[in-house]
């Protein structure tokens, strides 16, 4: 017996050591590498300049304080802070960065097909509303240097194309080159459609069979967010368009997302402005070139119109065409923004409002409409648009008037972080310019 315990006990001290030597060794609780501490926020002091806040008058010898990534200070007579890095701007002038409302800044490279667009859906339509900008924004496109090195630090990227009424929905992003999410400003701002000759284009040439197309979507997604459990469990109608259509159509039909319309002539404008009355939608306008003939009812209504100043070719869609349309709308009190409607040219938002102000609108006009009147009217003015402490630091300091073409935007701040002037174009005419 002793020697059969004896056993035993050596057999169950030997299966001890081998699960031991098999058995991985305990692993340690790691330990935390002391914090880093953050970076300190730098503050730059612009000096002597005249400055436009756009929310008040124009301040004469003005200073603007940026602290981190806002605005601390804009006024006469403030004290430079210790240790600023101070910008000197005498005989300059500096407004808060601009804002380009209608591009596919990102979004298109170069007009090849498929390889470098991502601004449509082609695919049926049960899904285009749901397409969304944001997934396919690309914040390195070498689009985006050389529009902010003319002073433009915001941009709406909106969907595009004619395959259907209802496009998508538009996001705001930073010119700064960060990639999304970073980016991201505001998504979405709004639901695109088309009107007018384009929708008409989609759905079978005439602008009725648009303008039906485009209320059945809206009827099926006000019935959807009523009876949508009903209709998961097929005890519901079908829709013509499917389930993330419907759900992307959900917050316009609620009023909290604007639905923003493609249209030109002034009886495709009337036309938005029933249907928006009809569902009670927030409305934007995009394009509007027959928009002065119709200006009355849009203040009336207070229905925002974004549009290119430097469109006076008629067409069959837009007869009317005037290079007085901006002054018109903002002499009738309507809600005026500017845009290139470019994507490759938009840094020409300058030469479109300079233009503008040729043909009769108000210079402080044509500087909220592509400032303080786009950040309000997609939803972002608490933190963009003006001059104000507490706002994003987006702040441009330009040579001179920054609506002639000479000027310069000399020094350009997208959330406080003073961008590279550097481009592709720069670069390829340093690389090129002599010819060996």
């Amino acid at each position: 017996m002793k020697i059969g315990l004896a056993l035993v006990l050596s057999l169950g001290v030997t299966a001890s050591l081998a699960g031991q030597a098999t058995r991985p060794a305990p692993r340690e609780t790691p330990r935390r590498a002391p914090a880093v501490p953050a970076a300190p926020e730098v503050t730059i002091a612009i000096t002597n300049a005249r400055v436009f806040p756009v929310s008040g008058q124009a301040i004469e010898r003005g200073t603007v304080v940026i602290r981190g990534t806002k605005i601390a200070a804009v006024g006469a007579g403030i004290p430079v802070p210790s240790g600023a890095r101070v910008v000197e701007a005498e005989g300059k002038i500096v407004t808060p960065g601009w804002i380009e409302s209608a591009t596919q800044i990102g979004i298109v490279e170069i007009q090849s097909g498929a390889e470098g667009t991502d601004d449509q859906s082609t695919t049926d339509k049960e899904l285009s509303a749901a397409f969304d900008v944001v997934d396919g924004f690309n914040g390195e496109s070498t689009v985006i240097p050389v529009t902010r090195v003319e002073g433009i630090t915001r941009a709406v990227v909106t969907p595009s194309g004619s395959g259907h009424v209802l496009l998508g929905q538009g996001a705001m992003f930073d010119l700064s080159g960060a990639q999304v999410p970073a980016s991201v400003v505001k998504a979405p701002v709004a639901m695109f459609a088309n009107l007018g000759e384009a929708g008409a284009a989609s759905e079978g040439g005439s602008r009725a069979s648009a303008m039906l197309r485009l209320r059945e979507a809206l009827q099926d997604a006000i019935d959807f967010e009523r009876h949508g459990v009903a209709w998961a469990n097929a005890q519901r109608r079908t829709y013509a368009r499917g389930r993330l259509d419907l759900e992307a159509l959900g917050p316009v039909v609620r009023g909290e997302l604007p639905l923003a319309i493609n249209a030109n002539r002034a009886s495709d404008l009337l036309a938005a402005m029933r249907l928006a009355d009809e569902f009670h939608l927030k409305l934007i306008l995009m394009g509007a070139i027959e928009g002065w003939r119709v200006a009355d009812q849009l203040a009336a209504r207070k229905v925002p119109v974004v549009i290119k100043p430097l469109t006076n070719i008629p067409s069959f869609d837009a007869l009317g065409a005037t290079l007085e349309n901006a002054a018109r709308l903002s002499k009738a009190g309507a809600t005026l923004v500017l845009s290139s409607f470019d994507t490759h040219n938009a840094r020409n938002l300058r030469q479109e409002a300079g233009n503008a102000i040729a043909n009769g609108l108000d210079r402080d006009a044509a500087l909220r409409a592509v400032t303080l009147e786009p950040a309000r009217v997609w939803g972002v003015a608490e933190r963009i648009g003006s001059l104000e402490a507490g706002k994003d630091a987006d702040v441009v300091v330009w040579s001179g008037d920054p609506f002639e073409l000479t000027t310069r935007a000399e020094h350009v701040f997208i959330a406080g972080r003073e961008v590279s002037s550097d481009t592709r174009q720069k670069q390829l005419f340093e690389k090129y310019k002599t010819i060996k």
